[in-house]
């Protein structure tokens, strides 16, 4: 049987995300798991994140899953970021002072302006960012079949990634400005928001991910 490990760290919403997997594919097993050999035979990996950005780096690192997370990339294993697990991804961010990241995907972490205004009504826009929004996807992907443009997913964060490469972009969010919420390299995708929250697309992402085979 395939297996997918959601990497636990201790810092995500490992149930939530172990169980939206399960409703994706009943048949697939589902491995929450810190074993870096676990991690490395998966078919498909899941990095989930919530939280400030140095905690979890610093649970990535003290339980030596730097590495394991790098191989899986490097050897060709889908793998999906979701929120900070995303975040972790890039090479920098700007939360905490500044904390190094994991640098599978190049660019940085932006906090939003906390003076943001909606550019319609000109009210001021609530930070974090939290509830539902709609996604533009940018290329074509084969985590983005049968999600439409304009779907929408549930966001919950204060922090942005800023690719340093734009051919990366998979996906775009407006919030007060617009922002990347989806980024794609090879077998690599990561997304801001939280398929496990998103209800039907968020189900259709992950079972588009399961399906895929990390090609493209």
């Amino acid at each position: 049987m395939s297996t997918v490990a959601v990497i636990d760290y201790g810092m995500g919403n490992l149930h939530s995300v172990s169980k939206a997997l399960e409703k994706a594919d009943p048949a697939r097993r589902v491995l929450v798991t810190a074993d870096p050999e676990q991690i490395a035979r998966a078919g498909h990996v899941v990095l989930p994140g919530v939280g400030a950005i140095r905690d979890c780096m610093a649970e990535i690192r003290r339980l030596g899953l730097e590495p394991v997370i790098h191989q899986v990339a490097e050897q060709g294993t889908p793998l999906l970021g979701v929120c900070v697990g995303m975040q972790a991804m890039m090479e920098y961010s700007a939360e905490n002072d500044g904390t190094r990241c994991l640098g599978l995907l190049p660019g940085k972490v932006l906090a939003f302006n906390k003076a943001m205004r909606d550019p319609l009504s000109d009210e001021p826009l609530k930070i974090p960012h939290m509830g539902w929004n709609q996604i533009y996807p940018q290329v074509e992907h084969p985590l983005w079949q049968g999600i439409a443009n304009g779907a929408r997913f549930y966001f919950v964060h204060s922090y942005y990634v800023e690719p340093s490469e734009p051919d990366l972009i998979a996906a775009s969010c407006n919030y007060g400005i617009p922002f990347t919420c989806a980024l794609a390299k090879g077998n690599v995708f990561a997304v801001q928001f939280h398929p496990e929250k998103s209800q039907h697309a968020g189900i259709q992402l992950y079972t588009n991910f399961l399906n895929w085979d990390g090609s493209l």
